[in-house]
């Protein structure tokens, strides 16, 4: 259904998109989607399958880490089932239940994927800064009190915004711009003068949730940069600042493509029709593909963890 002109309707369906100007190359991009979707899932999952089976990686760090792969995952299976549906068989359609169902799973997905890279940098800080109270400070009741809150905070936040849609009227078509439902592109199509409330409240949740965790991330650093400095030997402040890198590269990683995707959102109106697309694509696909490689790379324990699976899977083949 694609309703023209300024008359209101209530849309049953939407219709997604895939690359503009790149529909000839489907095919093509359809295993480029369905590489990065093995990589993000079987990536994410074997390091779960090590922090839970490696009894040496039940700390904090480890259980932080193991939170944002489940974040990562969740990401990668809320928009695998539409993406590949455009790009192997064409199909477009989703209803608008489904539509704001997948928009819920990636937005609060996204929420808690910031606050968990927030609750990281927190426990680089203490690690570094009061290492001897370390264990005292983030204890497993505590770490798990905070991904409680981490999940509540984001299902409260997002679920006034997805019921206020469900209600909008609906004007012109009903061609959304990505291969997946987001909010910004939803609302648009809500008729002028009815969105007001989202465009606030919308505007209010990126202050309040990743301008506030971004805010206190770089808080943390300034602390964390000021501890090591005050270390005397300078192979300790190396390897102070080692333990940081890969929760560095996460951070940039997500925020970047986030922020480039919320600006082009708002202010890009003039942008190239592919330029909105690479942007989410970037943002919704690379963090999940990249942090598991990362923290495989530069994590010495995970790299072990990694080397003793595939070990004993070796000798059970052998057998």
């Amino acid at each position: 259904m694609s309703t023209l002109g300024n008359s209101s309707f209530s849309p049953s369906v939407f219709l997604l998109t895939g690359i503009p100007e790149l529909e000839g190359a489907h095919s093509w991009l359809a295993i480029l989607f369905c590489a990065m979707y093995i990589i993000a899932i079987l990536g994410n999952s074997t390091i779960l399958f090590v922090i839970q089976t490696e009894q040496s990686l039940h700390e904090p760090m480890y259980l932080f880490l193991s939170m944002l792969a489940v974040t990562d995952l969740g990401l990668s299976l809320s928009t695998l089932p539409t993406v590949l549906s455009i790009f192997w068989f064409n199909f477009r359609q989703i209803y608008f239940d489904a539509c704001l169902i997948q928009m819920f799973f990636i937005h609060s997905l996204s929420i808690i994927e910031s606050a968990v890279l927030l609750a990281m940098a927190f426990d680089r800080f203490i690690a570094i800064s009061y290492p001897l109270r370390y264990a005292s400070i983030l204890t497993n009741p505590r770490i798990t009190k905070t991904g409680i809150a981490i999940v509540i905070r984001a299902t409260a936040i997002l679920t006034p915004l997805i019921i206020r849609l469900k209600l909008l009227p609906y004007c012109g078509t009903n061609v959304l711009s990505h291969s997946y439902c987001l909010h910004q592109d939803v609302m648009k199509h809500a008729c002028k003068g009815t969105t007001m409330f989202n465009i606030m409240y919308g505007l209010a949740v990126a202050l309040c949730t990743m301008t506030v965790d971004g805010f206190l991330i770089v808080l943390s650093y300034i602390m964390i940069i000021k501890t090591v400095l005050g270390i005397a030997s300078e192979r300790e402040r190396l390897k102070a600042l080692n333990t940081c890198v890969s929760h560095i590269c996460a951070v940039l990683i997500f925020y970047i493509p986030m922020i480039g995707l919320s600006m082009i959102h708002r202010f890009g109106k003039h942008a190239a029709p592919f330029v909105p697309m690479l942007m989410a694509n970037v943002y919704l696909f690379v963090p999940p593909v990249l942090n598991p490689i990362i923290y495989s790379i530069k994590t010495k324990q995970i790299r072990l963890g990694i080397y003793k699976l595939l070990l004993r899977k070796g000798v059970g083949s052998a057998h």
